[in-house]
């Protein structure tokens, strides 16, 4: 049964990340509107606001609820669920890259 969850809560976190891409190529279904650009760079704003991606978000929800259940997981798996939880903080990390950088 533990080994089922782990493998489960693996699945989640690679289907998250494979699916990551998905991600980047879904327009919006409302029209953006045009932002003019400022006329002097603003250097306190060193790196853009996250944007909303609906998908990328459910992913790393998905994500953060496989990391709980592996961390939940009461044997260590020889190592191997620690380093699948290593897998999910870059995968986390990743997402996070994916959402400060936008389409």
């Amino acid at each position: 049964m533990k080994i089922r969850l782990t493998l489960w809560a693996l699945a989640v976190a690679f289907l998250g990340v494979a699916l990551l891409p998905l991600g980047f190529h879904v327009q919006p279904a409302y029209p953006q509107p045009a932002v003019a650009a400022p006329a002097t760079p603003n250097p306190a704003a060193a790196s853009p606001a996250p944007q909303h991606h609906p998908r990328i978000e459910a992913a790393m929800r998905h994500l953060e609820e496989a990391k709980h259940e592996l961390e939940a997981a009461p044997a260590e798996f020889h190592g191997h669920r620690v380093k699948a939880i290593e897998h999910v903080d870059q995968a986390l990390a990743e997402c996070r890259k994916a959402l400060e950088v936008g389409p």
